[in-house]
């Protein structure tokens, strides 16, 4: 799951990449083009709610790939992206539209 929120008085949303308590997949970083791909910047947390969320502040008007890496080095998408577009690597990204 996706959630958006515009910081008053700025170009910049802060995304919320949610993932439910019971995938199995956890725990996860969520990666893409805002953060080089690279899985110890936005690792995923769990809330008190018992999802794993990360939140990434990202200017608006634009679009990012992103994907999910799990600890065990695992890759996978988002179902509810705004969309999905091939990669370089013969896999699917994910994208979300800001």
């Amino acid at each position: 799951m996706l959630k958006r929120r515009r910081i008053s008085g700025s170009n910049v949303v802060k995304v919320s990449f949610i993932l439910p308590a019971d995938d199995l997949r956890l725990p996860a970083s969520v990666v893409g083009d805002f953060n080089e791909w690279n899985p110890e910047v936005d690792p995923m947390v769990r809330r008190s709610n018992g999802t794993f969320s990360a939140v990434v502040p990202l200017i608006a008007d634009a679009t990012y790939l992103f994907r999910y890496r799990s600890e065990d080095g695992t890759w996978f998408n988002d179902e509810a992206a705004d969309g999905y577009e091939a990669n370089v690597h013969g896999f699917t990204d994910c994208f979300v539209e800001i």
